[in-house]
This record gives structure tokens, sequence and C-alpha cells, in this order.
């Protein structure tokens, strides 16, 4: 089992920043893959960034590229979303999940089995 907890969301104006912040507790060998991924009202929740939990490689969707980056502090079991150059159309609620699996599409929802509670992010213009 894995516990996932986010923090950091908030409200900011068309070209602000935000941090989110997931910690992590449990199983380890359950985090193979930790991903943000974000749902709109009316929307289907999507992904967004993925990281490799050994490798560090990271995933990120077309919509973000060049203004999120994900990252991972293993001594703090972890994971942040850096999101810069923020627009209306980001906001969302957003998700932190982890997966054990070993698989080609990190930012596939049906992909990973535990998820935390979610944290509000607002773009205003």
């Amino acid at each position: 089992q894995v516990q996932l907890v986010e923090s950091g969301g908030g409200s900011v104006q068309a070209g602000g920043s935000l941090r989110l912040s997931c910690a992590a507790s449990g199983n380890t060998n359950s985090r193979n893959y930790m991903g943000w991924f974000r749902q709109a009202p009316g929307k289907e929740r999507e992904g967004v960034a993925a990281i490799h939990a050994r490798t560090g490689l990271t995933y990120y969707a077309d919509s973000v590229k060049g203004r999120f980056t994900i990252s991972q502090d293993n001594a703090k079991n972890t994971v942040y979303l850096q999101m810069n150059s923020l627009k209306p159309e980001d906001t969302a609620t957003y998700y932190c999940a982890a997966t054990p699996q070993t698989f080609a599409r990190p930012l596939s929802v049906n992909a990973y089995g535990f998820w935390g509670q979610g944290t509000q992010v607002t773009v205003s213009s």
C-alpha cells in the first residue's frame, strides 16, 4: 500500500507559478513511477507529468512541456511539480499517483493504482 498526500495548490494569476508537493509513504516497491494528473470540471482526468523513481526519467504532456517540471527527492519520499507560466486552462484539481508497474505509458490514468486526495489549482486571467 502507498499513501499519497498532495499540497501546494492555490489561486494564481495567469503567468504565475505554483509548486505542488506529493508526500509518499508505505511500500516503496509500489512506487516504480510517480505521476501528476489533473481533472477539470466536466473533463476526463489526464496525465500531466511522470517520473521513474529509480532512473529519474521524466515524461510530460505536450500541453505542459517547457512550463512544468516534475522532480523527486527520494530522501524525503516527495515528488514535486513546478508549474510556471500558468494559463487559465491549467485550472483543475491536481492528483498525485503511484504505480508499481513497468509499462510504456507513464501518463496513462489506467496504469496507476494509488492516488492522493487532490489539490485545487485555479489560474485566473
